[in-house]
């Protein structure tokens, strides 16, 4: 017996010795993916929640009303069983209706761009468990309920029509809707990338209008793809306004579904302009419509009349710069006199609480910190929940303070990244926490913010890091030449020894407002480059000026000239790592995607060949090439600021190019298109320059998909390998 204990302590010695990460462990086994919650969806009462599982027994999936305070199970509310239509089994959901005695369900979904999908959906009636079709025509997107919970709002074909569930009638309520040319209730590509969103129609809180986006783009300039996927291949065209050309012309309207009527909302005479947001407020005769000049610095709020569409504006916010609307998170209060809104007006983004005359009562959160998000307000108990990052810009918190005396409460306890999703009435919240080198740890919390219970702390991955030695990551500051502090990471091979000398990979995202440098748990990208840190390669990651979470100042000093800093700040990163005694100072390279290949391809050409290795992954290579809204808030117009675009755009670069470089793309990309590449390439070319490349034929911008991620970072790996 102690022979065969001594064999197997000996066996699992040498198996944890020599196991190292590899790709098909990475992307063919679930060995380091990390496990989270999913399906979760607070119910109406605060106190229970629906939950997805999988019965052990039969294999059906299930979805359960369960009890945030012990975790029971309190009831079935519906299961696959109830939702087979002929051959089918729809998606489950937790998208119930305002009474939850109803829900949403859909089959053949197929993704269209970033946030939309097209898909059958049916409402499924939980007391008959009778499955209503939300339309027999061709597939919907954005189904709705309404507030009462007795319509579904839905766009076919771009046109909006509302399903009534008592009586199955389908009203139309826009009929001007075309492929290209007229976009009802839904975004414009542009709108559905740069502001975030893509259901463009919302309820009214009686249930009785919906106001919603009309997008005219038919003077918007269309782009084509080609999709390989046939003897003869097909043109994808779409409509995209790249910088400096026209966009959709944005009107607001509000439909009643009384009297069956519309009303055009007073968005201002100018046409060229933003509409990035509306939103009704408590009251449901007022819409609060966001209007923001092309130029991005002017962001007007309008208070419009639901019944004549008159308005006026309510706060008006500028920025010498240009306003970040990611950080406008605009709530109204059910008191119908107040809002709370976040705001860069100190150079932080911070909570502020107003009137309905636009005037600030009160700056609930202040300090050289920026708030992260604005979680939602417990108007009952007057606490608004958010999350900031006061500890430090690579840490996230979860605090509340109240309104009325200003008490703040941190009710994340662990340094690293944590986020948190509250129940209906705030009276409890899962809470997730992770850290550069532990994965996520998911536990949920009662308002006092005791922990009740675990709910996924990730073992076995945890265990697994331990088994194959994962390297992890350290934190450093390095101040640059102009007195800048930056903050990095950097992976070295487990068995580093200061007195040899390693290759260096440096990652670079570094785009507006980005973040790489966070104490996160981050996938397995990054687990793949501690593949690389366990065959003897020093990984890293700076965040150059720029990037976010360190104030307004720090992120918008490369306004007009996107590129320039952040190159200069990732040539010093690289300088710093060739002078430290334990680095190959001939042996230095550089990878990123999407901003982050731009900004590879710039410093391969402007480097002067201190990069020996550079790859550039979907990359804009010409920002003449990219779109309205993000280039132009960060770079005004070509016609404006032509060096902008030009000084800074790798294509005019090409000749200066040196060191090994490697160039990917998915031609399918929607969003940062092949055309850049195919121009890189060609100036390359010209150039008379050596390079690598690879296409991966209608792979869009995330380049994913059967078998081409493990393809993708196989190609990767064998040319860092190779190369560096």
């Amino acid at each position: 017996m102690k022979k065969l204990f001594f064999l197997l302590f000996l066996c699992e010695n040498l198996f944890a010795q020599t196991s190292k990460i590899s790709i098909d462990s990475l992307f063919k086994a679930t060995t380091f993916q990390q496990r989270t919650i999913y399906g979760l969806n607070s119910l109406k009462d605060g106190k229970s929640y629906a939950s997805i599982v999988r019965d052990g027994k039969t294999g059906l999936l299930k979805v359960l009303r369960k009890s945030y305070a012990d975790g029971k199970t309190l009831e079935t509310i519906y299961s696959s069983a109830n939702v087979i239509t002929g051959k089918d089994t729809m998606e489950l959901s937790t998208e119930f209706n305002e009474d939850e005695s109803k829900v949403l369900l859909s089959k053949d979904e197929e993704a269209v761009y970033r946030r939309s999908t097209l898909a059958y959906y049916y409402v499924l009636d939980l007391s008959t468990k009778k499955l209503i079709p939300l339309s027999e025509k061709e597939k919907q997107l954005f189904p709705t309920f309404s507030p009462d919970g007795m319509k579904v709002a839905f766009v076919r074909n771009n046109n909006i029509f509302i399903k009534d569930l008592a009586s199955l009638n389908e009203l139309q309520v826009t009929a001007d809707g075309k492929k290209n040319e007229i976009i009802n209730g839904r975004s414009d590509w542009v709108y559905e990338e740069e502001f975030s969103f893509a259901r463009a129609f919302f309820w009214s809180p009686d249930s009785k209008k919906i106001a919603y986006y009309k997008f005219d783009e038919r003077a918007v300039p269309e782009f084509s793809m080609t999709v390989f996927n046939s003897l003869y291949p097909l043109q994808y065209v779409y409509k995209y306004p790249k910088a400096g050309e026209k966009n959709s012309i944005v009107s607001i309207h509000v439909y009643d579904t009384g009297n069956k009527s519309t009303h055009n909302v007073d968005v201002g005479s100018e046409k060229d302009q933003y509409i990035p947001r509306i939103k009704w407020t408590a009251d449901p005769g007022q819409l609060c419509v966001l209007r923001l000049n092309r130029r991005q610095n002017k962001l007007d709020y309008l208070l419009a009349d639901a019944f004549s569409g008159r308005s006026k504006v309510m706060l008006t916010e500028q920025d010498k710069y240009y306003i970040d609307i990611e950080q406008e998170q605009l709530t109204f209060l059910d008191n119908k006199t107040q809002f709370i809104n976040t705001s860069e007006r100190d150079g932080y983004n911070h909570i502020y609480l107003y009137n309905m005359d636009g005037k600030v009562l009160k700056q609930l959160t202040s300090g050289k910190w920026d708030v992260t998000e604005l979680y939602g307000i417990d108007e009952r108990n007057k606490v608004v929940y958010y999350q900031s990052a006061e500890a430090s810009p690579l840490q996230r918190d979860i605090y509340s303070i109240k309104l009325s005396s200003g008490d703040k409460k941190r009710l994340s306890a662990s340094n690293g990244t944590n986020s948190a999703v509250f129940s209906s009435d705030f009276s409890y919240y899962i809470l997730q926490h992770s850290t550069i080198n532990q994965p996520a740890y998911i536990s949920l919390h009662n308002q006092a913010g005791e922990r009740l219970r675990i709910l996924e702390d990730n073992s076995a991955l945890k265990n697994n890091l331990e088994r194959y030695q994962v390297p992890k990551a350290d934190f450093f500051t390095l101040k640059t030449s102009e007195g800048v502090d930056l903050n990095g990471y950097m992976i070295k091979p487990s068995d580093f020894d200061a007195t040899k000398k390693y290759p260096v990979l440096l990652f670079v995202y570094g785009g507006p407002g980005s973040q790489n440098v966070s104490d996160s748990w981050a996938g397995i990208s990054m687990t793949w480059m501690r593949m690389l840190a366990q065959n003897g390669y020093i990984v890293a990651s700076v965040d150059n000026r720029g990037t976010g979470f360190r104030g307004a100042a720090f992120k918008k000093m490369t306004y007009k000239a996107l590129g320039k800093y952040e190159t200069i700040d990732q040539i010093e990163v690289a300088k710093w790592f060739g002078k430290q005694s334990f680095v190959d100072p001939v042996r230095i390279g550089i990878w990123g995607w999407s901003f982050g290949g731009y900004l590879s391809a710039l410093c391969a050409t402007k480097g002067n060949g201190i990069f020996k290795v550079a790859i550039s992954v979907a990359p804009v290579t010409n920002w003449r090439f990219y779109d309205t809204i993000y280039t132009e808030r960060f770079l005004q117009t070509p016609q404006e600021n032509p060096e902008g675009y030009d000084d800074n755009s790798p294509i005019n670069f090409a000749d200066r190019l040196k060191g090994k470089f490697l160039l990917i793309h998915g031609t399918g990309d929607d969003n940062v298109h092949f055309q850049n590449s195919a121009a890189f390439s060609e100036a390359l070319i010209n150039a008379n320059i050596p390079f690598e490349q690879a296409y991966y034929p209608n792979k869009n911008h995330s380049i994913r998909g059967g078998n081409t991620s493990i393809h993708l970072y196989s190609k990767l790996t064998s040319f860092i390998y190779n190369n560096l």
